[in-house]
């Protein structure tokens, strides 16, 4: 994976084999105003150990993460993704994206994925998580509004990865 230079020092996403819970936990908790459901966060949890998992880290702290799940030859989600808020607006998100936009590639995958809360849920945390998904290469596509129960609509979103 390419290496970017964020926030003024070379990091780089690192294919995370071990431990995958437990950064999951670390950074969805520091996070309560986008993962304030605590079943929801167990669900992530036990999700993110099964699935591959890319993170960046600045010296031995977790900064952010990213699981990705295949659901067909064609498509891949960002199944949970989090990245701690001194590191938002740093690079991190984008270049985390990016990471599993390359891990999706190198499978034939051609499409990413992701649901986030639909803007029919005013929640200003996640209208700048829409923002930045959009900014990202994402484009909303379908309104499940009873996915995840009336007082969570979701958003579908697809980022097209190229075609062959």
């Amino acid at each position: 994976m390419r290496h970017r230079s964020i926030a003024g020092s070379e990091l780089r996403p690192i294919s995370v084999y071990h431990g995958r819970a437990a950064i999951c936990w670390e950074v969805l908790e520091s996070l309560p105003e986008w993962f304030g459901i605590p079943v929801s966060v167990e669900s992530y949890v036990a999700a993110a150990d099964e699935l591959p998992m890319l993170a960046y880290f600045a010296t031995d702290e977790v900064v952010g993460f990213v699981s990705v799940k295949t659901h067909t030859a064609f498509a891949a989600e960002v199944y949970v993704m989090g990245v701690k808020l001194p590191w938002h607006r740093r690079g991190i998100g984008r270049a985390l994206i990016d990471a599993a936009a390359e891990l999706a590639i190198s499978q034939g995958v051609r499409f990413l994925t992701v649901k986030t809360l639909s803007p029919s849920n005013d929640d200003p945390n996640y209208a700048r998580t829409r923002l930045f998904y959009e900014a990202v290469g994402f484009m909303p596509i379908e309104e499940f509004p009873i996915l995840w129960g009336p007082e969570n609509p979701c958003i579908f979103m697809i980022r097209p990865l190229g075609l062959a």
